[in-house]
Parts: C-alpha cells; structure tokens; sequence
C-alpha cells in the first residue's frame, strides 16, 4: 500500500494531456525510482531528487517540479507515516465530502516543499481538481477498476473527478447547469450520482469517461433513447 499511493500520486499528478504522453511520462518517473518509490523517498534527498530528473518534462511540469513533488512527499510520510495518514487527517467526522481533507493534504505537501508547479492543484482556487479526485478515487474504491487500500476516507465522500467530458455528461444528465467545470459544478455532479449510489457516488466514473477517451465511442450514443 505505502508503495501504490506513491505511484498513484505521481500518476494522478501526471494526468493531463494525451494519454500516450502520460503513459510515457509516469513510466519514465517510474524507471527512475526503481522498483521501490517509498525507499527512494525515504533515502533520497531535495539534491538526489534534483540530479534524478534532471531534464524531465511533461508539458508544464519541469525535473525542478517533480523533485519538489518528491521531496514534499517524503516529509508528509516522515511526519505522518504515509500520505494516506495526512490524507484522514484533515477529515471531520462530520465532513460529507473529502473537500476539507483535500485543502488539509495540499496545504501539508505545498508547505513540505515549493516549487511543485502545476503538478498539485490547489483547490483553494476553486479548481475541479480532478487529478486529486482521480487519484482519490484509486486509492480509496476498491473493486476490478480501482486498487483502493486507503483507510479512513470512504467511498460515501469521494468526488467525481470532473474535466470537459465528465462535465458534459453532468449537464446532459441534467446534475448541473454550470457553464464552468469547476468544484462547485464538481460537486453537483457528485450530488446527482450520490442520488443512484449514495454509497458509491464515484462509481459510474471510470465507464462513462471512456467516451471521451476511446475513438471507437461516441458521446452521442450514450445519450440515445
């Protein structure tokens, strides 16, 4: 487990532009850690991590930001035992979703290092943070799409990772009206999925955005009466 959230970390981190240009970029990060990430964490050092992506790039992303990303994450798993600890951390038992959690984790890993770039979304700013809710979505779901292993969070809470596509489906779905795919147009989303699976909210996640990612699926089809 300590090993998957990293991974997924960098993956999710990675999420954005052309799926071949992700895959290519999270096995490139993934061939310099090794077949351990947690112990090149925990060995490793802000100068180590420097020299080791040096010259690394994805699209916005620089060696300098991903060494950064690197170096925060150590000292959130030094201090916490993992990130899934920092992560239950920041959740109040109150909390319906794992927005205050989030904003607790990104705080925690933004003041464990500068410099990480477009790599962390801040969902201060009101961003969808769909990377975050992706990865959330990995580590806390458990069944054949998602590995899960977190603790403490729970699926009642997640938030539908949302981008154009997910946004459109929402829309079409008559969940929200919102012309932006920001948080709040994330959240109710979330709020009309919660509806069908109030236990699993996320659930239709995976299925409904291979319309925006396989050519041989059309977005119309899935609408069809």
């Amino acid at each position: 487990m300590h090993e998957r959230e990293i991974v997924g970390l960098i993956a999710s981190c990675l999420a954005y532009g052309r799926v071949s240009q992700i895959l290519r970029s999270v096995s490139s990060v993934l061939d310099i850690v090794g077949k351990s990430p947690r112990t090149f964490i925990m060995d490793g050092s802000p100068a180590v991590f420097e020299k080791a992506f040096d010259g690394f790039c994805h699209r916005f992303a620089t060696g300098t930001n991903m060494a950064a990303l690197f170096s925060a994450t150590g000292k959130i798993i030094r201090e916490y035992g993992s990130l899934n600890e920092c992560f239950a951390a920041g959740i109040g038992k109150n909390d319906s979703n794992v927005m205050p959690a989030m904003r607790f984790f990104v705080h925690r890993l933004c003041s464990a290092a500068g410099g990480m770039g477009h790599l962390v979304p801040d969902p201060q700013k009101g961003s969808a943070c769909k990377r975050l809710n992706l990865f959330l979505r990995w580590m806390v779901r458990k069944d054949r799409v998602d590995p899960g292993g977190w603790e403490g969070v729970g699926s009642p809470r997640l938030v539908v990772p949302v981008d154009t596509h997910m946004h459109a489906i929402g829309v079409k779905l008559g969940f929200t009206s919102r012309r932006q795919a920001d948080i709040k147009t994330a959240l109710e989303i979330t709020e009309g999925f919660r509806k069908f699976s109030p236990e699993d909210p996320v659930k239709y996640d995976f299925a409904l955005t291979r319309f925006g990612i396989r050519s041989e699926m059309n977005m119309k089809d899935l609408f069809k009466t």
